[in-house]
Parts: structure tokens; C-alpha cells; sequence
């Protein structure tokens, strides 16, 4: 398995982790490391062995956003540098959001501005009571631009903002109180909850899971009379398929489905 140096990378028992890997400087995201993070995920969306994804942090923290070293050199940058940089993260964010395998955030410690953001494009996110996060951007005269879509999913404007505008750090219960997170744990449960997350998400069957997440990406789009049919066409195509043959012929046996 290849060496990155931002990142760790390590497949277990169908499970991808992705740890971000500067804890000097909190996890804090360059260059390097969003290229890394593309190179990983985009070859874990190629392996059907994949079943899910834990993407964490080491150290006390899970990403301080943007590192100030790279915002030194990014702030000199010209027009056309800096949209090179900004398309990079967005490409980024987007690959672990459309990711065919269910995402698990294993929020160890805080997550500030774009780190923020890496908790909200996976599917699942478990944070420790301690962490704190913020959308800090405009406190140095930018904006969460690009995860800011994926916010917006998740929370709505009203949170969006208050969050964005304020750039106030927020409590883990505040976050999870406007639907950011999913739960919230003591430090010394974090990994018990982590692994009950992935044991759900293993007994499901996993194209399904994957159809899942694209239904819930196209159906927002579609009108009432398009959805109907799209989702009709999509169940009677599943239903016909190897998994769900299995899934429905375990039921009936009264038995677990293999896979």
C-alpha cells in the first residue's frame, strides 16, 4: 500500500481509514495533503471490497482547516492560481461526498473552517464531547466557499447563517443540535461508537447502500411526477439483482445474507 506523507491510509476486515496525519500543526490541510486525499479516496471508490470509510485525525485534533504556512504563499497568488487551488478542494470534498462506500467522520478533536467541512460530506459523523468547530473564514476576510453546498445540505440556511456570518466557535452539542453531527460521545467511547456505526453499515447490502446514496442526491432534484418513476425503475432493477435476490431469500430463511 503506497506511503503518503499527510496522510495514512489502511484497509481492515472491508473497512478504508483515512487519517489526516499532521498533528504539529493540527491537521491543519495544504496542498499536499488535499492531493492526497484525492489520490486516496479516488482509489477507494474503485474497490468493491471497500464497505466503508472512517476518515479521522491524529493527535488532539481532526483538521484546523487551512495551514498558515500555505495561506502565506496562497495569499500572493494570482487569479488563476488561486481558482487551480480552490478547484482542487472543491474536487475534494465532492469525491468523498458522491463516495460509492458509506463515509464515517471520526471526529476526534476540533474541526475548524474546511475541516468542518470534511465532517459534513461524510454520511456519518461520531465527535467527541470535547471538540469544538467553526466556520472561521470570514474572521480573515474569505468565506467557506467551497463546502459551503454541502453545509447547506445538512443544516439548512438558518444555521448556515448564523454560523458563516458569526464565525463563533460552537459546541459539539450545539453542532449536533443543527443536524452537523450524528452523535456525540465521551472521549473513551469515541471508537465503540465508530465501530457500531461500521457494523450497521456492514449488514446492509452494499450496492443498496450505494443506490441509497444516490437516491438521496438525485431525488432532491427531480419533480414529483420524475421521481415516481425513477425510483420505480431503480427498485424493480435492484430487486432483480444478485444482492437482492440473496438479501430477500435470507429474510425469508430466516437467516444473515452473504456478503
Amino acid at each position: 500500500m503506497k506511503e503518503y506523507q499527510t496522510i495514512q491510509y489502511a484497509l481492515e476486515c472491508k473497512v478504508a481509514r483515512v487519517t489526516l496525519n499532521r498533528p504539529e500543526v493540527h491537521n491543519a490541510f495544504n496542498d499536499r495533503m488535499i492531493s492526497e486525499l484525492i489520490e486516496a479516496f479516488e482509489e477507494i471508490a474503485t474497490k468493491e471490497e471497500i464497505r466503508a470509510v472512517v476518515l479521522t485525525g491524529n493527535g488532539k485534533s481532526f483538521c484546523a482547516g487551512a495551514d498558515l504556512n500555505w495561506l502565506r504563499s496562497v495569499k500572493d497568488f494570482s487569479y488563476e492560481e488561486s481558482l487551480k487551488e480552490t478547484l482542487q478542494l472543491g474536487k475534494l470534498v465532492n469525491r468523498i461526498y458522491t463516495l460509492p462506500q458509506p463515509t464515517i467522520a471520526r471526529v476526534n478533536g476540533s474541526a475548524i473552517g474546511g475541516g468542518t467541512g470534511f465532517v459534513a460530506v461524510c454520511d456519518f459523523s461520531v465527535a467527541v464531547n470535547s471538540s469544538q468547530f467553526s466556520f472561521s473564514e470570514v474572521k480573515i476576510g474569505v468565506i467557506p466557499a467551497c463546502i459551503s453546498p454541502y453545509i447547506l445540505k445538512r443544516v439548512g440556511e438558518k444555521s448556515c447563517r448564523e454560523f458563516f456570518l458569526t464565525g463563533e466557535r460552537l459546541t459539539a452539542d450545539r453542532v449536533l443540535e443543527a443536524g452537523l453531527i450524528n452523535e456525540v460521545v465521551e472521549e473513551e467511547k469515541l471508537d465503540e461508537a465508530v465501530e457500531k456505526r461500521i457494523d450497521q453499515l456492514l449488514s446492509g447490502g452494499p450496492k443498496a447502500i450505494t443506490a441509497c446514496k444516490n437516491l438521496l442526491r438525485e431525488i432532491p432534484g427531480m419533480d414529483l411526477e420524475d421521481a415516481v418513476n425513477y425510483t420505480a425503475r431503480l427498485l424493480a432493477e435492484l430487486r432483480r439483482g444478485e444482492e437482492a435476490q440473496e438479501g430477500m431469500s435470507a429474510f425469508l430463511e430466516k437467516r444473515k445474507p452473504n456478503w
